[in-house]
């Protein structure tokens, strides 16, 4: 794995093994039962110039609990860049004060040349709509760990893939990732106009997956595995797009109603968050909270010991993890939502 993290490409199954193997690791600090400080004295800077939650508190979280510190900018109103500053400047003059750094950026290949101006480890939070590795990563280990708990092989599986799939980057660095597996069938559904890139596409069919296109979601989809449902990027339409495309239609929806007649009782169900629900978005619906079938929150807690499991990996303590382990001295609750589902045998979900 090299210095910087700015895309999927850079990874080869040994490397994404590597990091799921130290996330595991990292699960006792990520849920609050053990503390450690490998990072003590190291900081973060996170540079996001794209309205983000999750991404950038998660970092935020990651590195803290590894012992860190976070310095935060978020927006070009708060940032010299406002003033006509250059990314290879503002790269150069971030690199002098911090010991890692994240970055969003709304143009796709931004991030990577940010990181050519420093030796500080980058790490591509999202680059328009190119790439969100870590959201890959972590949506590769939530997979993982749902597969382990219903005891089925990931060889095989039959994923669903729905919503933007032309400027959703996230499913962008998840097809990638996932065409590194063992052959998988992989279904695409998106309203035209948001279809899948066809160089993605090819790749993963050039690997010896199975993919597949259909129109909407009105057929059985019973022999799927993973739902893996987007939100329409209307952020990133062209003027002619946002005036031709309208609304998802109840063909896309995927709910409650969807899960009973057409898919298994073990079918899950992940999003990389947010969803939009708003009356007549028809993104993935909230009547599935509390359904142990949807997956959403399980993922974004993922993304904590994933993210760690990145800094320790690009700032080289991975070995001294355990080394100064101790347990927390504060109020943990059993479960971190209200309605969170509790698997048989398995503890809060």
């Amino acid at each position: 794995m090299p210095s910087h993290l700015l895309s999927v490409d850079s990874l080869s199954r040994d490397a994404v093994d590597h990091l799921i193997r130290i996330a595991e690791r990292m699960e006792p600090i990520a849920q609050r039962r053990k503390v450690t400080r490998v990072l003590e004295g190291a900081v973060l800077g996170n540079l996001f110039f794209e309205a983000s939650t999750r991404t950038r508190i998660s970092f935020n979280a990651a590195f803290c609990r590894l012992g860190g510190s976070v310095c935060d900018t978020t927006g070009f109103t708060f940032s010299s860049m406002a003033k006509g500053e250059s990314l290879y400047d503002t790269s150069r003059v971030m690199g002098g004060y911090v010991d890692a750094i994240v970055m969003r950026h709304p143009e796709q290949g931004s991030v990577a040349e940010f990181a050519e101006a420093t030796q500080v480890p980058v790490i591509n939070g999202g680059d328009g709509p190119g790439e969100h590795p870590s959201q890959a990563l972590l949506d590769v280990y939530t997979i993982t760990k749902e597969f382990a708990r219903l005891g089925k092989p990931l060889a095989g599986a039959h994923l669903l893939l729905t919503g933007d799939l032309k400027y959703g980057r996230t499913v962008h660095s998840l097809v990638k990732l996932l065409s590194l597996y063992e052959p998988l069938r992989i279904t695409l559904v998106s309203p035209p106009g948001l279809e899948m890139p066809q160089h993605l596409i090819d790749l993963v069919a050039s690997r010896g997956h199975r993919i597949e296109t259909r129109l909407n979601l009105a057929e059985s989809f019973d022999d799927v595995d993973v739902i893996y449902a987007t939100r329409i990027q209307r952020e990133r339409f062209t003027a002619e797009m946002t005036e031709s495309f309208t609304e998802l239609t109840a063909d896309f929806v995927v709910d409650r109603g969807f899960l009973d007649r057409r898919c298994s009782p073990t079918t899950i169900v992940m999003h990389p968050l947010p969803r939009d629900s708003r009356p007549g978005a028809n993104d993935l619906s909230t009547d599935l909270n509390g359904d142990p079938r949807l997956a959403i929150f399980r993922q974004t807690d993922n993304g904590i010991p994933m993210r760690m499991a990145i800094f320790a990996h690009l700032l080289q303590v991975e070995g001294l993890i355990e080394k100064d382990l101790r347990d927390v001295g504060w109020f943990v609750p059993p479960s971190f939502g209200v309605d969170d589902a509790t698997f048989q045998g398995s503890g809060s979900a």
